[in-house]
C-alpha cells in the first residue's frame, strides 16, 4: 500500500493507493482510475505534480507524467498550464438493468421486436464499438488548409440557397472518383447529396411509398435504425437470410415485384462481414430488370480492402437500377454530415423534390471543402494512409486474440473497420461477458444488438477503427483480459 499527500492551498489531505507492490505506469494508471471512479478522488480535485508524485512514490517522473497524459486523453483528469492536473467533471453514471448491458448500447425497439440502437456509453474509458473510424487520425490540416482553399475560390452564390442536389464542384468531383475507385457509373446531375445515409434511405422510402411500394427487402442483420425508419414510413420489411455468400436472394426472387426495393451491403456485409457472392449479385440486379424493382446499395466502407482486390460497386452492373449510396463518414468523420446517391434517371426528380422538402440543401461549406479535398489529392492520400493505419490495427487485434484467447474465431476481417468474434462454447452466455466488460471499463457490441437469429452463434462485432490511437492497446488488452477470464 502507497500513500502521498496532496497539497490543496488551504492544507494537506491523504490518499492511499495500492499499487500491489507495482512501480509500473500501468499500475499507477489503474489506481489512479480506481480512486477517481469510486470517488475517493472527487472532480475538480487538484493532483500533485509529477516531480512530488514521483518522489513520494518512489517512481519515475516520467512515469507519473506518462500516467498522467494518459488519463487526461481518456478524459479521467484535466490538465491546464498554470493550474496544473486535476480530476475531471464526470456526468454522474446512469443505472441500468444488467439485461440493458447485453447490448452496451441497445435497447428493444417498442414495434420491431429487434434491438434498437442508442448512443453507448461514450464515457467508458474503452470502446470497441463498431461504426466509427478513428477519430483522432482526422486529417485536421489536411482538411483546414482545403477549406481555407475552397472559401477562397467559392463564387458568392455559393452561400445562398441552391440546388437541393448540393453543389456541383462536389458531384463533379465525386462522380470523377466514384468512377476511378469504386466502378460507379454516373454522372453529377444525377448525385444528389445527404446528411448521411440515414436520411438518403429516408427520402427513397417516402419515394417509394408514394409510388405504392408496401414492402422493402433488408439483410436480416445490420443496422437496426433502418427497420424503424422504414416501418415509420409505412413500408413493411422482408428480412434476407445471411450466410457465408451473402444475403440469400432466393426470398426476393419469390415474393417478385411484390417487394419494390432491396437494401443491401455487398462489398462488406454488416456485421457479418462477408460479400455478395458473384452470382448473388448477377442474381439480385437480374430481379430488379425483371420486376422494376431498386436495389440501394450500401458502400459504406468501400475503400478499405486490405487481403483481397477491391469489389466494385453493385451499381456498375445496372446503373438505371441501383441507387448506389456512399459516405464520408467512415473514411473521414460522421460529424461532417456527408453522403451521397447516385439516383437512377427515373428516380431523380422525385428524389430532388424529397430532398428539397427535406432540408432544402446539405451544409455547404463541407461539400466545397470535400471537393478540394478530393481534387487535390488530399483526399486519396488520406484513404490510403488509414488503410495502412487499420490493417495494422486489425492484425494487432487478431494477433492478440490469437495468442491469448486461442478458441475464439474471427472472421469479416478482408476489409472494413469491424471483425466478427466468434465466442467459444466455454465463454459462458455473450450478455454476461459484455456485462463483464462494461464493468471493467470497456463498450462492447454483440452480434443479437445488430438483429441476428437467435440460433446465431455468440459473437462479438469488434469496431477496431474506433478508439483513438492512445486507447488501442488498452482496449484489445481489455478485451483479452476480459475473454480470458470467460473462457478460464
Amino acid at each position: 500500500m502507497n500513500g502521498w499527500a496532496i497539497s490543496d492551498r488551504g492544507g494537506d489531505y491523504d490518499l492511499l493507493l495500492d499499487l500491489a507492490g507495482r512501480h509500473s505506469r500501468a499500475a499507477l494508471e489503474g489506481a489512479l482510475r480506481e480512486a477517481v471512479r469510486d470517488g475517493r478522488l472527487a472532480p475538480g480535485s487538484r493532483l500533485p505534480s509529477s516531480r512530488v508524485l514521483a518522489r513520494d512514490l518512489g517512481v519515475a517522473r516520467n512515469t507519473v507524467a506518462d500516467a498522467y497524459g494518459q488519463l487526461v486523453a481518456e478524459g479521467w483528469l484535466t490538465a491546464r498550464q498554470g493550474s496544473g492536473t486535476s480530476v475531471a467533471e464526470r456526468p454522474a453514471p446512469r443505472r441500468r438493468p444488467a439485461a440493458d448491458l447485453a447490448g452496451a448500447g441497445a435497447a428493444e425497439g417498442p414495434r420491431t421486436g429487434r434491438a434498437e440502437l442508442v448512443p453507448f456509453a461514450t464515457s467508458l474509458p474503452y470502446v470497441l464499438w463498431p461504426g466509427s473510424p478513428d477519430l483522432s487520425a482526422f486529417p485536421r490540416t489536411a482538411w483546414t488548409a482545403a477549406a481555407r482553399r475552397a472559401l477562397n475560390a467559392a463564387p458568392n452564390e455559393a452561400f445562398g440557397y441552391a440546388d437541393p442536389r448540393g453543389r456541383v464542384e462536389l458531384r463533379t468531383e465525386l462522380a470523377g472518383y466514384l468512377a476511378r475507385v469504386r466502378g460507379v457509373r454516373t454522372d453529377p446531375d444525377r448525385l444528389v447529396a445527404c446528411s448521411g445515409y440515414v436520411q438518403a434511405v429516408g427520402l427513397l422510402a417516402r419515394v417509394l411509398r408514394a409510388r405504392g411500394a408496401r414492402t422493402v427487402a433488408v439483410e436480416e442483420a445490420g443496422l437496426p435504425d433502418l427497420h424503424t425508419l422504414l416501418r415509420s414510413h409505412g413500408l413493411g420489411v422482408l428480412p434476407l437470410p445471411l450466410d457465408a455468400d451473402g444475403a440469400q436472394v432466393a426470398p426476393l426472387e419469390r415474393a417478385g415485384a411484390d417487394v419494390a426495393a432491396v437494401l443491401l451491403t455487398p462489398a462488406h456485409q454488416f456485421p457479418m462481414g462477408v460479400r455478395l457472392s458473384p452470382e448473388r449479385r448477377t442474381a439480385v440486379t437480374a430481379w430488379a430488370r425483371a420486376t422494376g424493382g431498386l436495389v440501394v446499395e450500401d458502400d459504406y466502407d468501400g475503400e478499405f480492402r486490405y487481403d483481397r482486390q477491391p469489389v466494385g460497386a453493385l451499381q456498375g452492373l445496372a446503373p438505371d437500377h441501383v441507387v448506389y449510396a456512399g459516405t464520408a463518414s467512415k473514411s473521414l468523420a460522421p460529424a461532417l454530415r456527408l453522403a451521397w446517391i447516385a439516383v437512377p434517371p427515373h428516380l431523380l426528380e422525385a428524389v430532388v423534390r424529397e430532398k428539397r422538402l427535406a432540408d432544402h440543401q446539405s451544409p455547404v461549406l463541407e461539400q466545397l471543402t470535400l471537393a478540394e479535398f478530393i481534387a487535390s489529392g488530399g483526399y486519396d492520400r488520406h484513404v490510403r494512409r488509414m488503410r495502412l493505419h487499420y490493417r495494422e490495427r486489425r492484425d494487432r487485434l487478431v494477433a492478440a486474440l490469437a495468442e491469448r484467447v486461442p478458441g475464439a474465431r474471427v472472421s469479416g476481417i478482408a476489409a472494413g473497420l469491424h471483425a466478427l468474434v466468434e465466442l467459444p462454447p466455454e465463454a459462458g452466455p455473450l450478455d454476461a461477458v459484455i456485462t463483464r466488460a462494461h464493468r471493467r471499463g470497456l463498450a462492447l457490441g454483440g452480434l443479437p444488438t445488430f438483429g441476428a437469429p437467435a440460433d446465431a452463434p455468440p459473437a462479438l462485432v469488434i469496431g477496431y477503427g474506433t478508439p483513438p490511437e492512445h486507447a488501442f492497446t488498452g482496449a484489445v488488452d481489455l478485451l483479452c483480459e476480459v475473454l480470458a477470464e470467460s473462457v478460464g
